[in-house]
């Protein structure tokens, strides 16, 4: 699948997306580049919000058909859910609050099966929903060991889990990719290492999941969590548990709910109308691939729509990367090789000399340009790259609804500002 295939459609992607309508204070159309901190959504899942909430709204396993029906949503999004990431079946797949929420959850769990001194691996890298679940276990006697990063290209340091790795390592928690800089990782490799070493290993896929295929059998993880308001659905969270690892694992719950995966993870009632608008979400990315000749195999129209998307945002963050080297005082962090583009998602993020990122992302806001500053709550990374005290790092967030146009109107913004 090329990427000719999300560019030629474009234009129908984005009247998918009624926010992409909106014209900013200045009156040009806004450009939402902001995507990292949750992308927009189309209006399929407005709608399935909308309908589920005026429709089928009701609590589960009920006699009567709105009950049942919710009962179908919830099943569907397991099954959708499984089909998006790789996973074996549905009971795999729960559902929670946001990926920070599922996390601590897990952790909390996990401590049921760790004794003091025991260790966990995390690293620099990542964002701190994974770093902050982990550094609360240290209290009952678990210790923490960093994996770094190298600072000139942000990628980890892949020597550090050799020599970090031990036979008191119980778990190793990664990053997918990095929130703050794009960097993509290793996952596979990582998890292979661990489990050598006979730890579990934890994936943090909220910001991969938008750019990238997402195989848990190939990873071989035993868990993977993303948020859907990433993936162009509603503020919920998903995990992926191993079916071994879910039945031993003690949780705390409401002592009614069923005891047995996949309910077991989710304590009470659910957010049945962001399911519902996840299941659209799913569907959306589905369609982008279909043809004249539609699958009725969402795992293979999702493995093929990635692909495409994959393959576009490529082109944009090439064109993106390549025109801010072109700009006089503006530096960028993380992998800047057009050579290495498949290891980074479009996720860019810089320092302009003379201005603070706060500065930089007003001025773009009055040219109604979206971006985000600060340290997207990867505080490890501003702090590893000597940023918290200037105010850290200008992001910007390309996606498949974003256009070569829209890149322009940044670069001719940044330009007018660095001068």
């Amino acid at each position: 699948m090329s990427d000719g295939m999300i560019a030629s459609k474009i234009d129908t992607i984005r009247s998918q997306f009624p926010a992409l309508q909106r014209k900013g204070h200045a009156g040009q159309p806004c450009v939402y580049f902001d995507a990292p901190g949750g992308t927009q959504v189309p209006a399929a899942v407005i709608e399935a919000m909308k309908h589920y909430l005026s429709a089928q709204n009701s609590n589960t396993h009920g006699q009567f058909i709105t009950s049942e029906e919710s009962d179908q949503v919830i099943e569907h999004a397991r099954e959708l859910g499984a089909a998006f990431i790789g996973a074996p079946g549905a009971s795999d797949i729960h559902f929670g609050a946001n990926m920070s929420t599922i996390t601590f959850h897990l952790s909390r769990a996990l401590l049921n099966m760790l004794s003091a001194g025991d260790e966990i691996i995390i690293t620099r890298l990542d964002h701190d929903a994974n770093i902050s679940p982990w550094l609360a276990l240290q209290k009952f006697g678990i210790q923490i060991k960093w994996v770094d990063f190298n600072p000139e290209n942000c990628t980890l340091k892949m020597d550090d889990f050799g020599k970090l790795l031990s036979d008191r390592t119980r778990l190793v928690a990664v990053g997918y990719a990095s929130n703050a800089v794009g960097t993509i990782n290793d996952a596979k490799s990582i998890v292979k290492q661990a489990k050598a070493a006979g730890a579990l290993t934890f994936i943090d896929a909220v910001h991969f999941a938008p750019h990238g295929l997402i195989d848990v059998k190939a990873i071989d993880c035993d868990f993977l969590v993303c948020s859907a308001y990433k993936f162009f659905g509603p503020h919920i969270g998903m995990a992926y548990v191993r079916k071994s690892v879910a039945d031993i694992l003690q949780v705390d719950r409401v002592r009614p709910q069923n005891p047995l995966p996949p309910e077991k993870f989710e304590t009470g009632t659910l957010n049945h109308e962001g399911i519902a608008g996840f299941n659209a979400a799913m569907n959306y990315l589905a369609s982008l691939s279909q043809t004249d000749s539609p699958t009725t195999d969402v795992r293979q129209a999702i493995v093929k729509s990635m692909a495409a998307i994959s393959a576009y945002e490529q082109q944009l963050s090439r064109k993106l990367i390549t025109g801010l080297q072109d700009i006089t005082g503006v530096k960028i962090y993380g992998i800047a090789d057009l050579k290495a583009l498949a290891h980074r998602t479009p996720t860019v993020s810089i320092t302009v000399e003379g201005h603070t990122p706060q500065g930089i992302a007003h001025e773009l806001g009055k040219r109604d340009i979206f971006v985000w500053d600060g340290d997207f709550y990867a505080v490890e990374v501003i702090q590893r790259l000597g940023l918290e005290k200037s105010g850290g790092l200008v992001r910007i967030g390309l996606t498949h609804y974003s256009t070569t146009s829209e890149i322009d109107r940044l670069l001719a913004g940044l330009r007018e500002i660095a001068r």
